[in-house]
């Protein structure tokens, strides 16, 4: 993944209502009045939000009826963890590298 695609994921999900969002929508679908009852702020900013959250593809919507019922979708999610992981393995490997050479008996000099 692209640096700049991380970077877009790590500040959609930074503003602790979308954290808070991204949250609630891993337990079950919401409405945006169910997901508005459970935060301190209004149903047009929780609107605002799930457009962010939409655009950058962790959360998908369906017509119920009148409602619009927001899914979390794997793939925006998933997109996040495998940069995380790569970061890890490139962290990782440097850890395995730099404990190698300060190996008790391993002289840097040459």
């Amino acid at each position: 993944m692209k640096r700049k695609t991380a970077t877009k994921l790590l500040q959609t999900l930074g503003d602790p209502y979308r954290l808070a969002i991204v949250e609630y929508l891993s337990a079950a679908p919401h409405s945006v009045q169910q997901l508005a009852n459970k935060l301190p702020i209004s149903r047009p900013a929780v609107s605002r939000h799930l457009r962010l959250l939409k655009a950058s593809k962790f959360v998908s919507d369906e017509a119920r009826g009148a409602q619009r019922i927001y899914n979390l979708r794997a793939d925006g999610l998933d997109a996040l963890r495998r940069y995380l992981e790569q970061l890890w393995e490139d962290a990782e490997r440097r850890f395995v590298i730099a404990a190698q050479n300060t190996a008790p008996g391993h002289d840097k000099r040459p």
